[in-house]
C-alpha cells in the first residue's frame, strides 16, 4: 500500500498532536487541520494502522504513532527548524563561561540541553585513544608539590598533583618541563605505558631520583586521557513521564550509570544528528525511549557526543535543532581552546 501525500499529512498530524498532548489523536481533530471529512480521515488512519505506522490503544480511542510511524516521520516527514540568531546568542551565553575548561564545558552543555528539553542528557569527553600529546605543563602548588597538566590533540586537559621528598625550585621545574616535552610531545597518548615510563626513567640516569614522582603523575594523566568521561544531567526528569512509570524510568537511570554502555550507545557516525527510536537502541532498558545523538568534532576530528534520552513521544524537530547546534558549538569551543593552549 502506498503512503500518499494525504496519508503523510495525517501521520505528521498524529505525531505532532500526540507529542503535544500525550493523548490519542482523533479523526475530528485531524479533519479540521487538513480540510477533509472525519470519515475520510478514519479510512486513511485504518490504512496507516495496516501499514504499521499508527496504533489504536482502545476501540473507541484515537490513534497514536507506532515506533515504525515515528521512524517514517523522522526520516521523511519532519522539518527541522532553523534556530533564530537570538536563540543562538542565548545558547552561546550559557556556554561561554565554561569554555576555558573542556570538562566544565561538556558538563555545562549537558545541563543546558537538559534544562531546555526536560529530558536526561549525557555528554562524553573526547577519547584519547588516537590522540597525541600536545604539551605538558608543570605548575608549582607548594614547597614540595606541583601539578602536571597534559594537553592532547583530542582537546582534553588532564592534571595530577605530585609530591616530592625535597623542596622544588623554579630551575627544577624548568628541567622537568624540558625533559618531558622533549620525550612525549607529539607522541601518541596510548604509547605512554608503564614500560615507556620505565624506559624513560632509565635513560635519565641519576636524574631519576628527582623525576620519579612527576613520571608517575605523567603515567596517571595519560591513563586519564585515554578514558572517556560521561557527564549526566536531568535523569530525574524521566520520573515524570507516564510512559516510563513504575520500573521504566528506574531501568533507564540504571543504564545511564553504566559508563561503558552509554559510550557505546553514543558511538554513532559523526555528521548529522542520529535518532534511535525505541527498540533501535538495542537495549531492553531503552525499549520505550528514544535517543537523539549529536557528535562533535575537535579540529576536524570526531571527538565525543551529546545525547538526549527520553520517551519515544518527543519533539524530534526541536530536539534535533538544539542538539545539532550545541554539539557544533562545543566542538568549536574545544577547538579554539586546544589551539590557544
Amino acid at each position: 500500500m502506498e503512503l500518499t501525500p494525504r496519508k503523510e499529512k495525517i501521520l505528521s498530524s498524529v505525531v505532532a498532536g500526540f507529542v503535544k498532548s500525550g493523548e490519542p489523536v482523533g479523526s475530528k481533530a485531524i479533519a479540521e487541520q487538513i480540510g477533509v471529512s472525519s470519515a475520510t480521515v478514519r479510512n486513511e488512519m485504518a490504512d496507516l494502522i495496516e501499514l504499521g505506522l499508527l496504533e489504536q490503544p482502545h476501540t473507541s480511542a484515537g490513534r497514536v504513532p507506532s515506533q515504525k510511524g515515528y521512524r517514517e516521520y523522522v526520516d521523511r516527514l519532519m522539518e527541522v527548524p532553523l534556530l533564530k540568531e537570538e536563540e543562538k546568542r542565548y545558547l552561546d551565553s550559557l556556554l561561554v563561561g565554561s569554555a576555558y575548561d573542556p570538562e566544565r564545558l561538556l558538563l555545562r552543555a549537558s545541563q543546558v540541553l537538559s534544562g531546555l528539553t526536560r529530558y536526561a542528557v549525557v555528554a562524553t569527553t573526547p577519547s584519547g585513544a588516537t590522540a597525541k600529546v600536545k604539551a605538558v605543563q608543570l605548575v608549582q602548588t607548594s614547597r614540595r608539590t606541583a601539578m602536571l597538566l597534559m594537553m592532547s590533540s583530542a582537546g582534553t586537559m588532564k592534571n595530577r598533583v605530585f609530591h616530592c621528598d625535597f623542596d622544588l625550585t623554579t630551575e627544577m621545574l624548568r628541567v622537568f618541563f624540558r625533559v618531558f616535552n622533549e620525550r612525549v610531545t607529539g607522541r601518541g597518548v596510548a604509547e605512554i605505558t608503564p614500560a615507556f615510563v620505565q624506559s624513560m626513567a632509565a635513560s635519565l640516569g641519576q636524574m631519576y631520583v628527582l623525576v620519579g614522582a612527576p613520571l608517575r603523575a605523567l603515567l596517571e594523566v595519560a591513563r586519564d586521557t585515554l578514558e572517556t568521561e560521561v557527564f549526566l544531567s536531568g535523569q530525574m526528569d524521566l520520573l515524570f513521564y507516564p510512559e516510563l512509570e513504575h520500573t521504566g524510568a528506574r531501568q533507564v537511570m540504571d543504564f545511564l550509570e553504566r559508563k561503558a554502555d552509554v559510550v557505546r550507545l553514543l558511538g554513532q557516525k559523526p555528521g548529522r544528528v542520529t535518532i534511535l527510536i525505541g527498540r533501535e537502541c538495542g537495549r531492553p532498558e531503552l525499549a520505550d525511549c528514544s535517543v537523539v545523538i549529536g557528535r562533535y568534532s575537535v579540529d576536524g576530528q570526531d571527538a565525543g557526543a551529546l545525547g538526549v534520552i527520553g520517551p519515544v513521544r518527543m519533539d524530534y524537530p526541536k530536539l534535533t535543532a538544539l542538539t545539532q547546534y550545541l554539539a557544533q558549538r562545543v566542538g568549536s569551543m574545544l577547538t579554539v581552546l586546544m589551539k590557544e593552549e
